[in-house]
């Protein structure tokens, strides 16, 4: 077989290839985002509640490293 004839093979296989991951990659994110839709639209209470207790807690957590701060640059001066 000639030299041009395999590489000719050769890249329409890798065109193949990357064409069927593409698909495959673009179909996932459209299935997530369709789920991620359906999550808001059969429980929208539940998360928008996780989402306010997370930020307490991060409130929290945000003033107790801030006092951890404060206090180990009070004490190494």
């Amino acid at each position: 077989m000639p030299v041009t004839s395999l590489l000719l093979e050769g890249v329409e296989l890798m065109l193949l290839g990357m064409g069927s991951v593409f698909v495959f990659l673009a179909a996932l994110v459209i299935v997530l985002k369709g789920m991620s839709r359906l999550a808001q639209v059969l429980a929208p209470e539940e998360i928008a509640e996780g989402v306010a207790s997370k930020a307490d807690e991060d409130g929290e957590l945000l003033a107790v490293i801030s006092a951890a701060i404060a206090r180990y640059r009070s004490r190494h001066k």
